[in-house]
């Protein structure tokens, strides 16, 4: 055995703790338990604070760019010079393009021009469900390195929003692009961090115009509600649901949409939203002796609270409310505990018409609301094929049906 070997099984040996060397209790799990914890949430913040970083110096470089006037001090040619300079410095860095140059321009000027953008900044700042922690202690460090930037710039206007730090470089660019507002921008920046959006995932919502969608259902939860829930509530629900991820046969009922939604649920809750866990289908109530079933029943994490989904493959009719209302009062006597928060009801429908919705809801105690679902792919129509005993049946009454017309011919010649 060679002296490598030897080495290899000694620094093994030392690795190995011997049983009677230790005693694991549940006070060594607990603290394994933090150390791991700690690790992870330190891993976390570099990653964050390295982002961050780098997104404060494109914030800086965009906006020395329009405080400095940079275009008319040097020339409609700078960006392109100063990407040449950039990159000859750091020629490993990435970003120092001229067309990203002109991107963190973009970023700082599509901000700084809108004059209540710090109050919708705060506001999503006060919305965003990140780590408090983590969202504090690395926002302070970007906030304090920006207020001293600031004090070797004059005439700059706007610091640096520590909330943009939690989201990608990229995302920011598309999003600027892509929004018309600062508010439509802000949802999108909020979408990103609480959902976890990779950028394809942020351009599908942006392109399928979530901003305007979500939140656009008709509800009482507002009203119904404590103030936090309801607000909640409303944001999470969709005014229409796109169902293209699921195909039925051209003359389909609720059952058939039951199935195929149960079926691909995982795109279904993809559909609902963040937060939503699925109870079940067709799960069963006893109220007063007697079996009642619900179409769908989810739990909401954040929410805290059972969401009943009723599926009506017909538009909204003023008589969905009266069984929507009985089945979320027999989910909050039956099912919710005490640390839930009250249930609320969805109806959603093929169609509906906001004044019968509105008009319906008047005077009702019940949280709920109606929302519309399209895009379901329809089957082509294709002809049956006969089984096999179909096959023979039929040949057999061939058969037969030819045995008496031969028989009736030859009754008649023989007349």
């Amino acid at each position: 055995m060679d002296n490598r070997n030897i080495d290899e099984i000694t620094d093994m040996k030392a690795r190995i703790v011997k049983s009677h060397d230790i005693s694991l209790n549940g006070a060594y799990v607990e603290w394994i338990h933090e150390l791991k914890e700690r690790y992870r949430g330190t891993q976390i913040k570099a990653a964050i604070k390295v982002n961050s970083e780098q997104l404060l110096f494109n914030w800086q470089l965009g906006r020395d760019l329009v405080v400095k006037d940079a275009d008319s001090e040097w020339g409609s040619g700078v960006v392109e010079q100063l990407s040449m300079d950039l990159q000859n410095e750091f020629p490993k860095a990435k970003g120092f393009s001229a067309r990203n140059i002109w991107n963190m321009k973009k970023w700082y000027t599509f901000y700084a021009c809108d004059e209540k953008v710090r109050s919708l900044i705060d506001k999503v700042n006060a919305q965003v469900t990140l780590d408090s922690v983590k969202l504090h202690q690395v926002g302070a460090e970007i906030q304090e390195r920006e207020s001293t930037e600031k004090l070797h710039q004059a005439g700059a206007e706007m610091e640096f929003p520590p909330i943009f730090g939690f989201v990608p470089w990229r995302h920011h660019v598309e999003i600027v692009t892509k929004c018309k507002n600062v508010e439509e921008a802000l949802f999108y920046v909020r979408k990103t961090i609480e959902d976890g959006l990779s950028r394809s995932a942020l351009i599908n919502c942006i392109e399928a115009d979530l901003f305007h969608k979500a939140g656009g259902a008709i509800t009482n939860y507002e009203k119904k509600l404590p103030a936090i829930q309801g607000k909640l509530a409303q944001e999470i629900t969709k005014e229409n649901y796109d169902l293209g991820f699921i195909s039925l046969p051209p003359e389909y009922d609720e059952a058939d949409l039951e199935d195929a939604l149960e079926k691909n649920i995982t795109d279904f809750l993809l559909e609902l939203g963040r937060g939503f866990a699925f109870v079940g289908r067709q799960k069963e109530i006893i109220v007063a002796g007697k079996t009642r079933k619900i179409d769908m029943l989810f739990y909401h994490i954040n929410l805290r609270c059972y969401i009943v989904v009723d599926l009506k493959v017909v538009p909204f009719d003023p008589e969905f409310v009266g069984k929507m209302n009985f089945y979320v009062n027999a989910v909050n006597e039956i099912l919710k505990t005490e640390d839930d928060n009250p249930t609320i009801g969805l109806i959603i429908c093929r169609g509906m018409n906001k004044t019968e919705v509105q008009w319906a809801f008047e005077g009702l105690q019940t949280p709920m609301g109606v929302a519309t679902y399209n895009n379901v792919q329809l089957k082509a129509i294709s002809e049956k094929l006969p089984s096999a005993e179909e096959i023979q049946k039929r040949l057999e009454q061939a058969e037969a049906e030819f045995m008496l017309n031969k028989k009736n011919r030859n009754d008649n010649e023989a007349t």
